[in-house]
């Protein structure tokens, strides 16, 4: 017989979600607490008609933590690694034509 850990967030005596990790139902929890926070700001909205579109909303942007903080501007985007495919799909730079330009003997004094 096997003995299996798991760790369950329970949210007002309701079972939410279930883990065999320790470090994913504590992210579980914390975003949770922030999608509860964010319920409470949208709430004082009146752009959403329901409490249930408040709720939902905030859940999803909670669940969207790191790319909001970018549309938002307190976090840098993630650094993309150029992959072939897209170094082959950029336009090949322009060429640029250089053509000598003499110059007046009074300006080659000058200089």
């Amino acid at each position: 017989m096997a003995v299996i850990t798991r760790y369950v967030v329970e949210r007002n005596g309701v079972e939410k979600m279930t883990f065999t990790s320790k470090a994913e139902a504590d992210a579980y929890d914390k975003m949770l607490d922030m999608a509860d926070a964010l319920q409470v700001l949208l709430q004082d909205s009146t752009l959403l008609a329901t409490e249930q579109q408040a709720e939902s909303l905030a859940l999803y942007l909670a669940q969207q933590k790191d790319e909001l903080l970018v549309a938002l501007g307190a976090k840098k985007a993630p650094a993309k690694a150029a992959t072939k495919e897209s170094v082959a799909a950029e336009p090949e730079p322009e060429q640029v034509t250089l053509t000598a330009v003499k110059k007046s003997p009074k300006a080659e004094q000058a200089a």
